[in-house]
């Protein structure tokens, strides 16, 4: 668990909630016509702007922001480095019983022991990168159109609101529940919007960055072995993607 994640969406709204609560409870910022034109629009704006099978996926992308990406840059160069003097020392067949710490890490490990050379290899693995971007996007702008949706929907009920208002002016009782629609949905799109929505997408592209970074380290080190450089050569040249920390971490690590 993702414990900045989940503290942060907590006291978000626990920040708002507690505003509210402290304003004369929550009830009056509750009105269901406007939570229908909020979240329903928006919801229903979103199922038309994708396809069913990304729709359904996307509620289960939103809950990877809550998990932790484990992905050890520092063990993965030190065993790239291994597996190098391995390879230098036994030949690239050497490799087939040798383990590595990911699946991706394995089909590239695995195409070098069938022979593939440094381009074939190269090209394969860019192009599951390239897909793992496109899959992570297709999530991300579904996300990105709750953002832009949720608002406009907002907007939408509050002409919707003002429309009502104005149009019973002579009717002092239906001006209450129809500015109050005119607000609260405003209200609605911009909490879907900037509290749910829109952290959630930086983080899925935070996360989505870590990963390709961590892929396309794995392509260089398994490169240089295809080229038969040496460990220490593949340590320095890969260690130049850590921070200050991690190098000398991984330095007293070898």
């Amino acid at each position: 668990m993702d414990l900045a994640t989940l503290i942060g969406l907590i006291g978000a709204i626990a920040a708002v909630v507690g505003t509210m609560l402290g304003q004369g409870g929550f009830e009056p910022y509750w009105n269901s016509p406007g939570a229908a034109i909020v979240f329903g629009g928006s919801l229903m704006c979103v199922l038309y702007s994708a396809t069913l099978p990304n729709f359904i996926g996307h509620f289960k992308a939103m809950m990877t922001v809550f998990k932790v990406v484990k992905l050890d840059t520092s063990a993965a160069i030190i065993r790239l480095s291994e597996l190098s003097a391995i390879s230098r020392r036994n030949g690239l067949m050497a490799l087939e019983t040798q383990e590595t710490p990911d699946p991706f890490f394995e089909k590239g490990k695995q195409l070098l022991v069938d022979g593939a050379d440094e381009g074939k290899l190269k090209r394969i693995l860019d192009a599951e990168v390239k897909s793992l971007q496109m899959r992570h996007q297709a999530m991300q702008k579904i996300l990105k159109v709750w953002i832009d949706v949720s608002p406009a929907m907002g907007m939408i009920g509050t002409l919707i609101g003002l429309v009502m208002m104005l149009g019973n002016m002579t009717d002092p009782k239906a001006i209450g529940p129809a500015m109050a629609v005119a607000l609260l949905t405003t209200l609605y799109g911009a909490l879907l919007a900037n509290l749910i929505f829109g952290p959630m997408l930086s983080k899925m592209e935070y996360n989505t960055d870590l990963e390709v970074k961590y892929r396309k380290l794995i392509i260089d080190g398994l490169r240089f072995i295809a080229r038969g450089e040496s460990p220490r050569n593949i340590q320095e040249n890969l260690a130049a993607n850590l921070s200050l920390k991690e190098q000398i971490a991984l330095e007293a690590a070898v």
